[in-house]
């Protein structure tokens, strides 16, 4: 299919595969999309800034890489901003087309419905759209896909309007009159208000005047003064602010626009140094209004489907989004007026450069889609890498930012080892993005474009951890050798399926986990040492995990939660120090008085090994993010070894020497262990050990939980 990105400044046509209808999730064919005037022009011009430029822009970004490099190295980190920018983002929040497919899980939509759909990274410029069922709303016969693929902007504009709760009769000042300002003069004047509209551009103006706008005034002359003129001397009851604009002018003259205990609201994006005086003699309100309304990033609405009570929420993004297209249909809001000009997709990049022409601005640019027969799922690249004599068919599942910056390079620096075949990811473009940056022969949507290719030998997994089980199953059965990142799976269920699957096939292909720090130099000396020891061990390990919030996606339902996300890593670690399996296993979680902090955020869990070990782990996200992550510390045999951060292995009442150097958690040991493994038949990790480190980690959550 064709989808629009943006990519160095500039709008491009890329072919991409389609993505598939997921749980609570339909498929539309798009007929028509909405370009955003004011915000995809700005995303243009960002993009093809130099990146420093990007930074002063964006400081929250910089921290963030900051973050990264930190916690995970600064390849990391130029690994990950490099995928961002090469392969270009996806654009479009707005867009109308027919039904296709209806994931599970999904009640009130079926094939052959027309809707239109909202949301960023969802209802994007594409010949095909996977929609959550929040961010969909059927189209009523009347109105044409053309007009009801704005939906977007009118919802957002509607929520304006509610919050400035207008009532008959009343004067309400709009302020910028843009799609957004026009919009909102037609919905105030369905409500019974008396509008005015306010902009610099004569031509906005005249719009505006023609959709019902009782006055219209240009913001360099006294606006408030002639408001007044025209309300008795009061001023407005309220003003919406629909401008786009740094100054902080735009607030300060609503607010001398309005009567006393008049009301602000702001929908655009202007400057926000506010002067007290301009509201405190008047006791103005000043109110926020949040894009489309209730619901608008929450996940467990937007992605999860989960509706609001319609008694105590009565007008949600959703019904917004209703409302809006009933107002279509009954004829309250006209869009004919605004001139809306029309590009075919592969013309995206005439239509957005139609966005930067000046005074001959387009007020409206919509996008137009051919018909296609069945959404395809397997693209070709435009370079397909040769691979070499005896490099193993790599497959990739869920081309997430860790794969790209850690195993993916990995495995390119091992050419005679590794040949990349495809790549499969949720959303087309970021699987072709990847799969043309790393040389494979095509990119997919579908894992079984993967688990169907003979030309694979090798399936790599860095999807949601929710997929990790299902997908190493399907993958085994293939007779695909598996690299999944940890964790192996979520549940006991999936575990016995793979364990049953392995026992049941003791020749088949290779299973590793990405379980990376037994690879690691310090781990490995600190083994060495350990190998003759003649007592158990003891060994406490600290995690200093930092906080993350309750909706991030590993704290849900698709990560399952830190414990099995991350704290695997340290129940295997324990397997390999010790050389032994788990027989008692005790954990005790802390509530810490707040919501925001789950039970697995903050435990700790002591693990008893056959050969009598015994270690223990402090997993806390209570601790400061600048103190040093991980510490481990062993006992045994009159020795103590102190293992910090990765760097550094210092030992105590032995004379054997540690280890030191940069930080290396053992990625590319493992993809040198995993290559081996793949050649000699070895595997580098044994099944019962695999196995072992998840039950444990499913066992400590059974407790904590």
């Amino acid at each position: 299919m064709k989808q629009v990105l943006i990519r160095s400044g500039k709008a491009v046509v890329e072919e991409v595969p389609a993505p598939l209808a997921g749980p609570g999730e339909i498929l539309v064919a798009v007929a028509a999309s909405c370009v955003s005037v004011g915000t995809e022009a700005s995303s243009l011009a960002l993009s093809g800034m130099p990146l420093y430029r990007r930074a002063l822009k964006q400081p929250q970004h910089v921290k963030r890489v900051l973050d990264i490099a930190r916690e995970q190295g600064v390849r990391t980190a130029i690994e990950r901003v490099r995928g961002k920018i090469e392969g270009g983002q996806p654009t479009g929040y707005s867009a109308a087309g027919t039904v296709v497919a209806v994931g599970d899980q999904v009640e009130g939509f079926q094939v052959g419905d027309r809707v239109a759909c909202a949301g960023a990274s969802i209802a994007n410029h594409a010949q095909f759209i996977a929609v959550p069922v929040n961010l969909a709303a059927r189209i009523p016969d009347s109105v044409d896909v053309a007009d009801a693929c704005t939906v977007t902007l009118g919802a957002i504009a509607l929520q304006g309007v509610r919050r400035a709760a207008p009532s008959l009769g009343e004067t309400i000042a709009v302020i910028g009159l843009g799609v957004l300002g026009l919009m909102t003069v037609q919905m105030l004047k369905a409500a019974g208000a008396r509008v005015g509209g306010i902009d610099p551009d004569p031509r906005r103006r005249a719009v505006a005047a023609e959709l019902g706008a009782a006055f219209v005034l240009d913001p360099a002359d006294d606006v408030a003064g002639a408001i007044a003129r025209r309300t008795d001397g009061f001023g407005a009851d309220a003003a919406i602010i629909c401008a786009a604009s740094p100054s902080d002018a735009i607030v300060a003259q609503a607010a001398q626009s309005c009567r006393k205990k008049g009301r602000v609201v702001l929908v655009g994006d202007v400057g926000l140094k506010l002067d007290r005086a301009d509201f405190y003699a008047k006791e103005l309100d000043f109110l926020i209004s949040c894009s489309y309304g209730p619901g608008r990033y929450d996940p467990v609405f937007e992605q999860g489907g989960r509706d609001y009570p319609l008694p105590y929420v009565r007008w949600t993004e959703t019904r917004n989004m209703e409302a809006y297209l009933a107002l279509l249909a009954d004829g309250a809001v006209r869009l004919a007026p605004l001139a809306p000009v029309s590009f075919p997709i592969e013309q995206a990049p005439v239509a957005y450069g139609a966005l930067t022409d000046g005074a001959d601005r387009p007020l409206l640019v919509l996008l137009t889609y051919p018909d296609q027969a069945a959404p395809e799922r397997r693209v070709a690249t435009r370079a397909a890498r040769p691979g070499r004599d005896g490099a193993i068919g790599v497959g990739i599942l869920g081309a997430g930012s860790f794969l790209q910056a850690v195993h993916i390079p990995n495995m390119l620096a091992m050419p005679e080892r590794f040949r990349m075949v495809g790549v499969m990811n949720r959303t087309g473009a970021s699987a072709k993005a990847v799969a043309d940056r790393v040389g494979a022969a095509y990119a997919a949507t579908d894992a079984d474009a993967i688990l169907g290719d003979p030309a694979v030998g090798l399936v790599v997994i860095g999807t949601r951890h929710d997929l990790h089980g299902p997908l190493v199953l399907a993958a085994l059965r293939a007779g695909k050798a598996v690299l999944v990142e940890k964790p192996l799976c979520l549940t006991g269920a999936e575990l016995d399926a793979i364990e049953d699957f392995i026992r049941a096939h003791p020749d088949g292909p290779l299973l590793l986990t990405g379980f990376n720090r037994r690879f690691s130099p310090a781990v490995r000396r600190l083994n060495e040492i350990l190998a003759g020891r003649s007592t158990p061990i003891m060994a406490n390990y600290r995690m200093n995990a930092g906080f993350l919030a309750a909706d991030h996606w590993t704290q849900g339902p698709e990560g399952g939660g830190r414990n099995l996300g991350e704290a695997c890593h340290v129940y295997d670690l324990f397997c390999v120090l010790t050389g032994s399996l788990a027989v008692k296993i005790e954990a005790q979680a802390i509530r810490a008085g707040a919501k925001h902090w789950r039970a697995d955020d903050n435990f700790v869990a002591t693990l008893s090994f056959a050969d009598g070990s015994v270690c223990s782990l402090t997993y806390s996200a209570l601790g400061a993010k600048d103190h040093p992550k991980e510490r481990l510390e062993v006992f045994a045999d009159g020795m103590v070894a102190s293992l910090d951060d990765y760097r550094s292995l210092t030992l105590a009442g032995t004379r054997a020497k540690g280890w030191a150097g940069n930080q290396d958690k053992g990625h590319k040991a493992l993809m040198a262990a995993l290559a081996k493994g793949l050649a000699d038949g070895v595997w580098p990790i044994s099944v019962e050990q695999q196995v072992a480190a998840t039950r444990a980690a499913l066992a400590v959550q059974a407790l904590i939980a």
